[in-house]
């Protein structure tokens, strides 16, 4: 099952670009796939990536061995290795990291430890990979206004909605 997100919803049509439930289930398994490999996968495939689970040690080996197989059959290269520390990052931490606090409370929304603890995994994911850099995407405060219940300031806005997930 693939957790969807209205800020990245046209992305779902098409899987041109790799979606966030899929960004953190490949980090879970300790790979990144490029943008090229990923669009030279079929949807099938594509779609066997983004709601294949992943929560066990065997899920998640199965995956890796399929990510590993299906890219090399179709690009001609294996995915890289993810270090530990990103694999680590597909479990958010328990407190908001600083630099995300920073980037949201520029964007208008302050992170509390009480905000935070009201998101889910899937929902603390996102928001690090949107906000958790130095450089933050354009897509962070749609997310934002869309995890805090609040209205975006453009929602039809495409330049607002993420294009390709950008690691």
């Amino acid at each position: 099952m693939i957790r969807r997100f209205q800020f990245e919803a046209e992305v779902y049509e098409s899987l041109s670009c790799v979606p966030m439930a899929g960004r953190r289930k490949l980090d879970r398994v300790g790979l990144k796939v490029s943008l090229d490999q990923w669009q030279k996968l079929g949807r099938g495939e594509r779609l066997m990536i983004c709601h294949a689970p992943a929560e066990s040690a065997d899920e998640c080996e199965a995956l890796r061995v399929f990510v590993q197989e299906a890219t090399l059959a179709r690009s001609g290269s294996k995915p890289k290795d993810l270090p530990e520390q990103a694999r680590a990052g597909a479990t958010p931490p328990a407190a908001p990291p600083p630099q995300l606090v920073e980037n949201a409370k520029a964007a208008g929304v302050a992170i509390t430890q009480n905000a935070w603890d009201g998101l889910d995994d899937d929902e603390r994911y996102a928001l690090i990979k949107l906000g958790g850099g130095a450089e933050q995407s354009h897509n962070l405060k749609v997310a934002l206004a869309e995890f805090f219940n609040r209205a975006a300031e453009h929602p039809g806005d495409e330049a607002n909605r993420i294009r390709c997930a950008r690691a």
